[in-house]
């Protein structure tokens, strides 16, 4: 029997950590705001005609707040708003005493008791995503407070209603209503625009994480195909020494074995690492321009860590259909990383992309940095080479190059490079069909 009163207790817990997290300042804000900002007044007509901040201010505090029912702090600003009020007549001093500044300024109380009551029973903060239907119900409710306010008025000091003042009065509702809505628009523009913004990063962050998967595909496949291999040569060699040296015959045979384990487990890691790529829920093509946007975008990123200011410009000549996201990626984010790392504490590195003809892409990575010594030649591409070291003096792993070497020839591409006056140029080539998505 005790489950449910544990359950409720959470509950409250949770409903308690989200009012200190956000609402709690909400509420703090509004009971400093709101009096001040009752203070601020114009009169677009005449001198009679007023228009405060003070209604629009409470009305989009009550809107921002989540976790919190609306009457508590409609009483708390009513009551801030009246001892505001009322301290600031007494600093005036042009009023005979107190009870008379207390009577004057009660009416504002009930204005916003009045305020909040209503906002919370007729629930008017779920149409916070509906702004037309929010003007609306605070256009009515703003009506209504004020009618109560009016009715105080009246009861204190048998104040006239008279059909100008409830002009006034619809009037002042409408621009409030129009502040409100115009500034809470505003506010969720800019949430919509940000919450975009961390998507995108997300879904990029979540693609190179893909692409440096497919990566490792790559890799791995090529370590089946070797691993594959020994283990045929080892079976060979043990056909061949077996009857003449039996216990070497069993070593090669277990040695086999083993090889053949290793086999399997890469097969299957490869199979795991093949099935997530595609299952992700990325698509797999992507438009040329938004690629190359991705590649500039990281590299900033990664020369920003290294401490280095490089510019990156992009060209892409004539029309393209969208290309496999992880191919391209994989390949213009090597070399453009490599091209960064190469550089001084400054640089200029350059992507291109253009159709040599209709069944060809072609792909330039260009840098301003040291370039490649011409003794070193095409070693570049050659598994753990580098001529690139950290500032302890430890080299990269050289796999770059290589991996880029590997997956264009796979693909039946090829890759070059020649050095400027300044710098390198890499340019890649590789048949369209193995790029854009077929049928």
């Amino acid at each position: 029997m005790s489950f449910p009163q544990n359950k409720n207790e959470d509950v409250i817990i949770i409903k308690l950590e989200r009012f200190f997290e956000k609402d709690a300042y909400i509420m703090a804000l509004m009971l400093i705001t709101v009096p001040l900002a009752g203070e601020l007044k114009f009169y677009p007509l005449n001198e009679e005609f007023r228009i405060s901040f003070g209604a629009p201010a409470f009305f989009f505090f009550l809107v921002l707040l989540r976790h919190v029912s609306a009457v508590l702090p409609g009483f708390l600003t009513g009551t801030s708003v009246f001892v505001f009020r009322v301290l600031l007549e007494l600093w005036d001093g042009r009023h005979a005493g107190l009870i008379p500044i207390l009577y004057d300024q009660a009416s504002g109380f009930f204005f916003y008791m009045t305020f909040a009551c209503l906002f919370y029973v007729l629930r008017a903060n779920r149409y916070r995503d509906r702004p037309v239907m929010l003007g609306f119900y605070g256009f009515m409710i703003e009506i209504a407070s004020d009618s109560v306010e009016l009715v105080v008025q009246f009861l204190i000091f048998h104040t006239v209603v008279t059909p100008e003042k409830i002009t006034d009065i619809a009037v002042v509702a409408i621009s409030h209503t129009f502040i409100v809505i115009s500034f809470f628009n505003v506010l969720k523009l800019y949430e919509t625009q940000s919450r975009e913004k961390q998507t995108r990063r997300q879904n990029e962050h979540m693609l190179m994480i893909v692409s440096n998967l497919y990566e490792e595909t790559v890799h791995l496949k090529k370590t089946l195909k070797t691993t594959e291999h020994v283990t045929n040569e080892s079976y060979q060699l043990y056909r061949e020494v077996k009857g003449k040296d039996d216990q070497l015959g069993g070593r090669i045979l277990r040695l086999a074995g083993e090889i053949h384990e290793v086999k399997k487990d890469n097969q299957r890691i490869f199979a795991g690492l093949s099935k997530l790529i595609s299952n992700e829920s990325f698509k797999d093509y992507m438009n040329a321009s938004d690629l190359f946007r991705l590649v500039i975008r990281m590299n900033e990123k990664y020369a920003e860590s290294l401490g280095k200011q490089i510019n990156f410009h992009c060209s892409i000549e004539g029309e393209h259909d969208d290309y496999h996201v992880f191919i391209v990626l994989s390949i213009i984010n090597n070399l453009t990383a490599n091209a960064v790392e190469a550089m001084g504490d400054e640089g200029t590195v350059s992507l291109r992309l253009r159709k040599p003809d209709e069944s060809m892409i072609e792909f330039q990575v260009e840098d301003n940095g040291p370039g490649i010594s011409e003794k070193i030649g095409d070693i570049v591409f050659d598994p753990g080479f580098t001529s690139t070291y950290d500032e302890f003096g430890t080299p990269s792993t050289g796999i770059g190059l290589s991996y880029v070497k590997e997956i264009v020839t796979e693909l039946e591409g090829n890759i070059k490079f020649h050095n400027q006056q300044q710098g390198v140029v890499f340019t890649i080539r590789l048949p369209a069909r193995h790029l854009i998505q077929k049928g």
